[in-house]
């Protein structure tokens, strides 16, 4: 007998991460998307709610849901408060709903409704009896007034009951029979704007020199700043800038042997100038750096660092903490390996036996170290290869001290460990977006991270490339496939990044590898970013276009459309509240014109096929009309291998 109240089934919540292993992902200024299956005996009218409050409060708010098909119901949540949030659903008979949908049956049959003004108005009754609120008592008082006919009474009540307003009245204030709560509160993590929506710019601080035999400086940084804003960044990322080891150094284009002057590796972590607390000499001092924090967030920027958990044979560490550390037999430290590979410049800490807990509380505390010379961004260097619970420890610990910082995960390996990772607390995550290159591939993968059952957990950061990986795509396609991954990047997910260098097309590639010719991690490089040929134009006309367009900023709302050729992309995304719906066209082929029909998503507006809606051209500024659903384009990669259109919503469409 005590289930009968619980009469409604509560099923499948999509924010129920694992059973409630994990929480769900949403962030401040996106909408979070709730789906759930909610189904009862009989064909009664349901009613359903969200239920979110801060994890601090015992403040709930309702969100309504609505049906969507197959008895699945949606709703969207936006949150306002970084931190922990409370979530369940409520669901319930709608006996209101239920009468109102009847009554409108038999009166378009012709039949009488005396009986069931009443019973309307008895529901009424309950619901002000229950709840008191003067909506309620104010329609009760109509309802209660007498017209001068019988006839005309009927009529008036009638239609008060059927509207829309009393029905509206109803489903906030009605009663709710059999009201069934889920009976487990889900939690969700509310990140800060920045770690859903986020463009990237990633330099090395040793090569913004201007002289090939100087080595760069923090100083010289600051003075590339307005470079980087006007390119239309936000978050500014170095690779690792503390002391560099000398034992082993690798030498240029990774050799076994260092000539005199080399700079070595930034990621052989650790020399007699410290450790993972400290910076490079030759880069300045940590007030330099600060300086450096504090001049980025003039310009609007913020300070990403790289998290690399390996040390130099010279670290600080292995002196002081051998216990952190694998021996050989003969005594030897035991190098990075990845066999057949041998990293000597570097070895790796373990994080069990006689190293736990004293390695991870020294980890967490550089993270806190770098938090407090302004430092809120870190991306995690192959965060795959340590332990699942340490990422989970260290991220719990830093976000109830500062739940506003970021974690990337540069996790390119299996699906599956990339998604625990997600899981586990990581803010955003790498993605196999750079190999991703056809249309299929695209779809099939966009279609994957934005609808799949990780679309929760894991937030993609599409890199088009970065000093370890200089795809192939890139090496082969010329400028245009350039300015094509860019675009495809920056608009097909919310958070993207380019490494310097991108916005000139370099590409020079050791045979035979997807690895950059004089590559940067083993040599200083002065470059002129002036070249002939280079694409910041369409950098900073993109990254504008992020700023101005809602859309831009609705990761989820992406769907594919159909153009009838397979080298050309076509999508859009779309922002209903903010009356924002952007279409892109992307040509793939970087080397030839592709031309294709394609369908203008008139139906997204409740249009039919031979209507016209208002479009402009963000690339050109001209504004027209496209009548019916059919149109043809034609993309040349020589002039501009994309096209981005806006879509301006007739009144009453809904968006």
């Amino acid at each position: 007998m005590q289930l009968a109240p619980h009469r409604l089934a509560i099923e499948n919540i999509s924010a129920e991460i694992d059973g409630g292993r994990f929480p769900a992902k949403a962030t401040i200024g996106q909408r979070f998307r709730i789906e759930v299956d909610i189904f009862s005996d009989g064909h009664d009218a349901l009613g359903a709610v969200a239920r979110v409050c801060p994890a601090d409060t015992s403040k709930w708010h309702e969100i309504r849901m609505l049906f969507d098909d197959n008895d699945r119901w949606v709703g969207e949540v936006n949150f306002n408060q970084i931190g922990f949030w409370d979530l369940t659903i409520g669901a319930w008979r709608d006996l209101f709903a239920t009468w109102r949908a009847d009554t409108m049956k038999k009166l378009a049959a012709g039949q009488a409704v005396s009986l069931e003004i009443v019973e309307g108005r008895q529901l009424v009754e309950a619901a002000a009896q229950q709840s008191g609120r003067d909506e309620l008592q104010s329609l009760l008082a109509s309802l209660q007034d007498r017209s001068p006919s019988d006839l005309e009474q009927e009529e008036t009540q009638i239609a008060l009951l059927l509207s829309e307003q009393t029905l509206d009245i109803m489903q906030r204030f009605g009663v709710r029979t059999n009201l069934t709560i889920y009976p487990r509160t889900i939690r969700v993590w509310v990140d800060r704007e920045l770690a859903g929506f986020s463009a990237w710019y990633e330099l090395m601080p040793r090569s913004q020199t201007r002289d090939p035999e100087r080595h760069g400086t923090f100083d010289d940084v600051i003075a590339r700043l307005p470079y980087v804003r006007d390119l239309g960044f936000d978050v500014l990322y170095f690779p690792p800038i503390h002391p560099i080891g000398r034992t082993n150094r690798k030498g240029r284009n990774n050799s076994l042997v260092a000539q005199p002057g080399d700079p070595g590796s930034p990621y052989a972590i650790g020399s007699e100038d410290g450790g993972h607390d400290a910076v490079h000499p030759q880069l300045g001092t940590l007030s330099d750096f600060k300086r450096l924090v504090d001049a980025a967030a003039d310009q609007g920027m913020e300070i990403a660092l790289d998290f690399a958990i390996q040390c130099s044979p010279d670290h600080p560490w292995i002196r002081e903490h051998p216990e952190w550390f694998d021996w050989r037999p003969d005594g030897t430290i035991k190098f990075a390996e990845n066999p057949p590979k041998k990293y000597e410049d570097i070895v790796n800490v373990h994080f069990y036996r006689d190293a736990i807990p004293g390695v991870w509380l020294a980890l967490r505390d550089v993270v806190l170290f770098w938090i407090e010379q302004g430092v809120k961004i870190f991306r995690v260097d192959n965060p795959h290869t340590k332990p699942f619970p340490f990422w989970e420890w260290l991220i719990s610990d830093i976000r109830a001290r500062h739940p506003d910082a970021i974690f990337l995960a540069e996790a390119f390996t299996r699906p599956k460990v990339m998604a625990r990772l997600a899981k586990l607390g990581f803010t955003q995550s790498y993605s196999y977006f750079t190999w991703r290159n056809t249309k299929a591939e695209l779809e099939e993968y966009l279609g994957e991270l934005t609808q799949g059952p990780n679309r929760q957990t894991m937030r993609p950061n599409f890199f088009v490339n970065t000093p370890d990986i200089n795809p192939r795509f890139l090496q082969q396609s010329g400028r245009a496939g350039f300015r094509t991954r860019l675009v495809l990047a920056a608009t097909l997910a919310g958070n993207y990044g380019v490494y310097n260098g991108f916005e000139i097309c370099e590409a020079r590639a050791v045979p035979g590898k997807e690895e950059y010719l004089d590559s940067e991690k083993y040599q200083i490089r002065v470059w002129d970013m002036d070249e002939p040929g280079h694409i910041k134009d369409d950098i900073a006309l993109i990254n504008r276009l992020r700023r101005e367009h809602p859309a831009l900023r609705a990761y989820e709302s992406l769907r594919f459309y159909n153009a009838w050729n397979d080298e050309i992309l076509y999508y859009g995304k779309s922002d209903p509240a903010a009356s924002s719906f952007l279409l892109f066209h992307v040509n793939l082929d970087p080397h030839n014109a592709q031309e294709t029909e394609f369908e203008v998503p008139l139906w997204e507006f409740g249009l039919k096929d031979t209507d016209a809606i208002e479009v402009e051209d963000l690339l050109r500024g001209n504004r027209f009309e496209w009548r019916g659903k059919l149109h043809r384009l034609r993309l040349d990669p020589e002039e501009r291998p994309y096209a981005i259109w806006r879509l301006f919503p007739p009144e009453g469409s809904g968006r």
